[in-house]
């Protein structure tokens, strides 16, 4: 029995393996994008174990403090942490910004810590080089995604920093490494003014007549000083004591504090539900569009190839072949085109995701699942060359 598929490699390989050989780098390119989602939603959950947080109090009634604004005062933190079931609260500042060192510019998300011992909500748990901050001013912890090295000079607005000590795979929930600098020097670098614009708010509040009152003496002062304080954190790190439900504590919080308190579901709930939604779906629409793009060029070579033989269906048809034979031997050659495609393609993409601009995260899951269904693709393909197969005439076999 003469099997078209191997009578296809055989007599017609160069055709066969370049024509796998770019369906694979399609394929690369579908488990990639997949790849692509699974480091996003990896990046967030990263992002939530490195906190080393149990809980997240935030600004009332906001989604902070990664997926939206917020603000609160610094001096919250004492009161959450001699409450009930709260083992350790720290304040915490996230900004992403650009860094600058010498003439490149990297973005990151620039995160203030509290001062104190490692450990502490918010501090980076481990390091690969150097150590953690000691100092209160001047002093960064930089993730090596960033490509800063110790002893480097990073500008942070208008200070300089020294990456005294580096850590690996912590990031933001959209990929960019994380830069840990005093929390100090962090709420300069996100609630201060420059130095135009404090002068500006202190010429408005000058002639505002409700705080120029000379029968109060001491207010307009007092209004300035406070304008051009720098007392705001983005949220409060909170680790329970252990045995304790975190929901019990965040309800306490939230009934005395008047803050919003979100637990570790929440907030990852919140990070892949919201913040990377929009992502997801575009993703999504990507896969749906290469799997189309996928059954069309497997569908346009196979009926190719099979309309290249059709004397030799004719001949099968003439001696007797059934047709369910000549299907099963299309459908042979559309499968062997999937499989070698798919081997190309998960080669292709183990290769480039280390180096792909975004963190890609293969599972072996996803191979699978998309090993299925490059194999029902191409199956579905060859139902068009199928077609085209059983309507051959057995008398082309001996026709002219």
């Amino acid at each position: 029995m003469i099997s078209l598929a191997g009578r296809d490699i055989q007599h017609a390989w160069g055709k066969f393996v370049f024509t796998g050989f770019g369906l694979g780098l399609l394929i690369g390119v579908t488990l990639t994008m997949a790849g692509v989602y699974r480091g996003m939603v990896d990046d967030a959950r990263v992002l939530l174990d490195n906190s080393g947080a149990d809980l997240w109090v935030v600004q009332q009634d906001t989604l902070g403090p990664y997926a939206e604004s917020s603000s609160i005062y610094d001096d919250l933190w004492r009161g959450i942490r001699g409450m009930p079931g709260v083992a350790r609260a720290a304040n915490i500042t996230y900004l992403t910004m650009q860094v600058r060192q010498g003439e490149r510019d990297v973005r990151a998300m620039v995160t203030g810590v509290m001062a104190g011992e490692p450990g502490l909500p918010g501090w980076p748990p481990r390091l690969v080089a150097g150590r953690q901050i000691t100092r209160g001013h001047y002093e960064a912890v930089a993730d090596l995604a960033s490509g800063f090295q110790l002893g480097d000079q990073i500008q942070i607005r208008r200070n300089s920093y020294r990456v005294v000590g580096l850590t690996r795979r912590m990031v933001s929930s959209s990929g960019d490494p994380m830069v840990f600098i005093p929390l100090r020097d962090a709420q300069e670098a996100q609630f201060l003014k420059d130095n135009d614009a404090i002068r500006q708010q202190r010429r408005r509040t000058a002639d505002n007549p409700a705080f120029n009152r000379p029968e109060v003496p001491g207010l307009l002062d007092a209004v300035i000083a406070s304008q051009s304080s720098n007392t705001y954190v983005n949220a409060v790190l909170v680790q329970l004591e252990p045995g304790w439900d975190g929901q019990i504590v965040a309800e306490s919080i939230r009934r005395w504090k008047r803050l919003t308190v979100y637990t570790r579901s929440q907030m990852e709930a919140i990070l892949v539900g919201k913040l990377i939604a929009t992502s997801a779906k575009q993703i999504g629409m990507f896969l749906v569009i290469l799997a189309v793009v996928s059954a069309a060029i497997v569908a346009f070579i196979i009926y190719t190839l099979t309309l290249g033989k059709i004397r030799e269906i004719a001949v099968l048809k003439l001696i007797g072949t059934r047709n369910r034979t000549i299907a099963a031997l299309i459908m042979q050659q559309a499968v062997a085109l999937g499989v070698m495609g798919f081997a190309v393609g998960k080669i292709a993409a183990t290769f480039w995701a280390p180096v792909f601009p975004k963190y890609v995260l293969l599972q072996p899951f996803d191979s699978v699942i998309g090993f299925i269904a490059v194999l029902v693709i191409c199956v579905l393909a060859s139902l068009i060359a199928i077609r085209a197969a059983l309507k051959v005439d057995p008398a082309e076999a001996i026709g002219g």
